[in-house]
């Protein structure tokens, strides 16, 4: 076993330490108690983390113990272990260590011989369980780093040295303190202070235009009119006081200003529904989605706002589909629903009278629609869309749908991005397991957002393994799952977390994407001109994207 082995203790005592004098080298003078005191719950002195070597990292003591004391408890452990033989303890002539093995850590539990080893047990799971939780890795540097998160978690399971009825869920919240009334504190104050920016903002541009209509009509430059200050000193102070606000507000996006970056005394004066508009201001500023519109709206607008720009040619098509999916929590698609689009876009009236050359790649059967003034039998034919009349041309400056399909389904082996869901009640909760796989490799699916929802008023959940990164909305209740991209590299992966609830709490799942790549495999190859049968420059921008997609 490797040097860098980890052992945290914990050291109990089922007599009450408080009737103890315990010195230095560990002897213990007799008190004469009531009976019913040895009745009282096991007590615990201290809680430690050590080297394989008996050197202590970081250690808790509930009750009055010596340096001395903990220490030479620390060193005795690794003395006693015996390497020929497997066994979940080892006893002294006083004490005995009931212990764990994680990997590269021992977890271990020092009580006296007449504890009750099922207590010991069950206290010594819950801490082996805590350290993991704040330390990336079992190593003495980790521990160190995180050494006062380990005391603030093993102080919430031992209380003046007496067990806490809590699991890991509530030492997670107990140590996190979140308090939705801060936030909404911190909000209203910092609403306040952008307010009073911008009237001083407003007051520091009213005294430069005074100051500049002033010097158009060769008077005086109007001062601050403070205590001692002449006019051209205010002028001055008040020019460099704009220029300095002016410049930081440049970008003129926002009615709110700024965060600031420390606390201010300013006063509040703005008016209250102002208050309100500059609240839902600092909501959107802290990364909250307010609800004014629908789920497909949105989505849409995130793929304008992410979407790079695109070198638009004279003639440029738009390849758009949405899906809508259904599926059931145990398996089964309960519904599918595509809808596809190529619009087109003519800038150029030279290019009016075009033929698009469409390639129809999709196997999966499809509804194809042209519009009403496309040649339906040219496009059966020849899979050309161009006008029944060849001698009229297409509208210039106009988006116009040419061709649209449809696609509706129950078929299971269609579905793009499979979601697994799997919630299993356990003694503290619920442990969730989640997991992906696409199942179109030909796809690559862009900013995946999965929601799951979560019970109101339990805290924040204990995430285990993850592959990409998570975002908890304690508003909303919902945990987010977000991974930059899915593709035939990257088909699969899994998040597993713990929280108290019950199965039903954690759906219906939510998923939400967008891809460069559209599902039915149609494509516009080539653009020719009716005259000639020329090729034309073109452009195409795909989008591949969701209206609803659930796990119910």
């Amino acid at each position: 076993m490797a040097e860098c082995n980890l052992v945290a203790i914990l050291i109990s005592s089922i007599d009450n330490p408080l009737d103890k004098n315990l010195d230095n080298g560990g002897n213990s003078c007799l008190d004469f108690r009531p009976l019913n005191s040895f009745s009282q719950p096991q007590v615990l002195l201290a809680a430690a983390a050590c080297t394989k070597a008996g050197k202590a990292i970081v250690s808790r003591q509930f009750v009055e113990m010596t340096r001395t004391r903990i220490e030479g408890l620390l060193a005795a452990f690794p003395k006693l272990m015996n390497t020929g033989k497997q066994h979940t303890f080892v006893e002294t002539e006083s004490v005995r260590y009931v212990y764990q093995p994680m990997e590269k850590l021992y977890m271990v539990l020092i009580t006296t011989k007449n504890s009750n080893i099922l207590e010991d047990l069950e206290t010594l799971r819950l801490f082996s369980r805590v350290i993991p939780e704040y330390c990336r890795a079992l190593e003495e540097n980790e521990i160190s780093e995180h050494c006062f998160d380990l005391i603030f978690a093993f102080d919430e399971i031992v209380a003046l040295g007496y067990r806490e009825n809590v699991n890991l869920a509530q030492i997670r919240t107990f140590t996190e303190m979140d308090s939705h009334e801060e936030k909404v504190f911190r909000a209203v104050r910092e609403t306040q202070e952008r307010e009073a920016k911008a009237e001083m903002r407003r007051k520091a541009k009213e005294l430069q235009q005074a100051r500049r209509d002033a010097e158009r009509q060769g008077k005086k430059a109007p001062g601050f009119g403070g205590f001692g200050s002449s006019a051209v000193s205010g002028g001055s102070t008040a020019a460099m006081i704009t220029e300095t606000i002016i410049e930081t507000d440049k970008p003129k996006v926002a009615p709110a200003p700024a965060r600031p970056s420390g606390p201010s005394k300013a006063l509040k004066l703005g008016a209250k529904g102002k208050e309100v508009d500059n609240f839902v201001d600092k909501l959107k500023s802290e990364g909250e989605t307010i609800m004014s519109s629908s789920m497909g709206k949105r989505t849409s607008e995130a793929t304008k706002m992410h979407a790079p720009p695109i070198n638009m040619e004279s003639v440029h098509m738009k390849i758009e589909e949405k899906i809508t999916l259904t599926c059931g929590r145990d398996g089964g698609l309960q519904n599918m629903e595509l809808h596809g689009m190529i619009m087109l876009r003519i800038s150029d009236d030279k290019y009016g009278r075009i033929r698009l050359h469409v390639e129809n790649e999709d196997k999966k059967g499809v509804q194809l629609q042209t519009h009403p003034n496309v040649d339906k039998k040219l496009f059966t034919a020849e899979s050309l869309i161009g006008l029944k009349n060849p001698e009229k041309s297409f509208p210039v400056n106009s988006d116009v749908g040419v061709l649209k399909w449809r696609l509706q389904t129950t078929e299971e082996s269609f579905i793009p991005l499979t979601i697994n869901c799997w919630p299993s009640e356990s003694g503290n909760g619920c442990d969730v397991n989640i997991e992906y796989e696409l199942q179109e490799d030909n796809l690559e699916l862009n900013d995946v957002v999965i929601t799951i929802p979560l019970p109101s008023g339990v805290g924040a959940p204990v995430i285990g393994e993850i592959d990409g990164e998570y975002r908890h909305d304690s508003r909303r209740n919902t945990l987010e799952w977000c991974l930059p991209v899915i593709d035939a590299k990257n088909k699969s992966g899994s998040l597993e977390f713990s929280i108290a609830g019950q199965p039903n709490d954690f759906f219906p799942v939510q998923v939400s994407f967008v891809s460069k790549k559209n599902y039915c495999n149609i494509q516009v190859t080539k653009v020719t001109q009716v005259d000639g049968n020329s090729p034309v420059r073109f452009s195409t921008e795909t989008t591949f994207l969701v209206d609803k997609y659930e796990i119910l």
